[in-house]
């Protein structure tokens, strides 16, 4: 029996834009005005041109009330290496009270929280039909608020006043779009309630905004009226306007970007969007101080497909028909053979569908662990059981068991081998409720 995977959130291959890249890279190296620089260190803030040219697509497809200047993006190392140097500029271990991650959660995130000091620190944040639910946050904040200021928990303790610096008193990590694993959309009033109370209480968000530009209609087949423009502002964009935006000039919001589910994850290239203080702030980790921008070289190969349209036109005439197959593939599939056996499917958080998971709960009693351990033992089926996503080390909040939820991954694999998967599922819920 030839296995099927449906728990890698990695990008089908065959759908990369190799060809493109192919010839950008020969462009590049072979113009030495472009690859000297290429090859070299770079400026801090990342690759000028990219970072101008990524403003620019990035304001015809979120559509801000002003257009995104380049002074607010800065290249990255992707997503995940970006997080980490968030949390060493932005953050104190001590001073910085929590790390709130909406649950379930994207799990390889909390690694990362763990590494910069935040372990026993991370607090998960249920979400509701609207996303994230404010009401608790709001009550796990003010408790920390008051904790702290019995504690004398007021001033940074191990991170130095810097211009470039600014220290937050909480992080919130969410993936507001197509959220990992949930697969939800948060609403924009739950969005602008949520920049309301990260700047009551100094929060600074982290939002992975990584499968915003991979969306389709939910209606299978039915095509959006606006496939090339966000379905809801993101976070950064809303703090941006927000009763007259930010207050300070540092703003409360960071928009993590990556190239990692549109190019490619090897190329190890993304960018940060925040404002300009936060932007510049990022530049001066002590990383790229040292080792120079990210990713410089894969910076002026990406760059060539960006004014000419060539990365638009893949994300329009391959990524998002490709996906939308698939996702529309792998919920028939649930109709067919996993409602019947009890499984339900979460009510959909908006009219508009993208990115690469779905989200589904096993009746009970079933467990998760242990269909996931059946399904790989005897239908070679690889799937992610819901408490993968909790949020570790979090045992205080309600809600947050997923011990009877999976998530399913339709990125991976061929649409042919996803109504597989989920008829190998099927027949391993029937084996568990005879």
């Amino acid at each position: 029996m030839a296995p099927i995977d449906l728990l890698c959130g990695w990008p089908n291959p065959a759908l990369l834009p190799a060809p493109e890249l192919c010839r950008s890279a020969s462009t590049v190296l072979s113009t030495p005005a472009i690859a000297y620089p290429g090859l070299l260190y770079g400026p801090d803030e990342g690759y000028g041109p990219l970072r101008a040219h990524i403003a620019q697509w990035l304001s015809t497809f979120y559509q801000p009330q002003d257009p995104i200047s380049s002074e607010r993006i800065c290249i990255t190392g992707g997503a995940s290496q970006n997080l980490a140097c968030v949390l060493q500029v932005f953050t104190d271990p001590i001073y910085t009270r929590n790390v709130w991650m909406v649950a379930p959660t994207y799990h390889l995130a909390a690694r990362i929280m763990d590494d910069a000091g935040f372990a026993g620190k991370l607090r998960g944040v249920p979400e509701d039909q609207e996303g994230v639910d404010v009401a608790f946050l709001e009550k796990g904040l003010r408790a920390a608020e008051d904790k702290a200021q019995e504690e004398g928990n007021t001033e940074p303790r191990l991170k130095s006043p810097q211009p470039w610096r600014k220290v937050y008193k909480h992080v919130i990590y969410a993936v507001p779009t197509f959220s990992n694993p949930s697969s939800k959309v948060m609403s924009l009033h739950r969005r602008e309630q949520l920049i309301r109370l990260a700047r009551q209480y100094d929060a600074l968000i982290v939002t992975d905004d990584v499968y915003d530009f991979l969306q389709w209609s939910r209606t299978p087949y039915a095509k959006l009226t606006s496939p090339d423009r966000a379905c809801v502002p993101r976070l950064v964009d809303v703090d941006r306007y927000l009763d007259g935006g930010p207050q300070d000039g540092w703003g409360h919001a960071i928009s993590n970007g990556s190239f990692s589910k549109l190019i490619g994850p090897g190329t190890r290239t993304g960018w940060a969007e925040a404002s300009e203080k936060v932007a510049y702030g990022l530049s001066q980790t002590g990383s790229t101080r040292s080792g120079g921008a990210p990713s410089q070289l894969c910076a002026t190969i990406i760059d060539q497909i960006i004014p000419t349209g060539a990365l638009q036109s893949h994300i329009h005439k391959v990524l998002r028909p490709a996906y939308a197959k698939r996702y529309y593939t792998l919920l028939e599939a649930i109709h067919d053979y996993l409602i019947p056996q009890g499984v339900t499917v979460a009510a959909p958080s908006s009219t508009v569908a993208g990115g690469y998971f779905i989200w589904i709960t096993l009746p009970p009693p079933l467990r998760a662990t242990e269909v996931v351990r059946r399904a790989q033992q005897e239908e070679s089926l690889r799937l992610a059981p819901g408490d993968l996503f909790q949020v570790p080390g979090d045992a205080t909040a309600p809600g947050h068991q997923f011990g009877n939820s999976i998530r399913l991954s339709f990125s991976w694999e061929e649409p042919r081998h996803l109504t597989e998967g989920v008829r190998r599922l099927a027949r391993v819920l029937v084996h568990l409720t005879v």
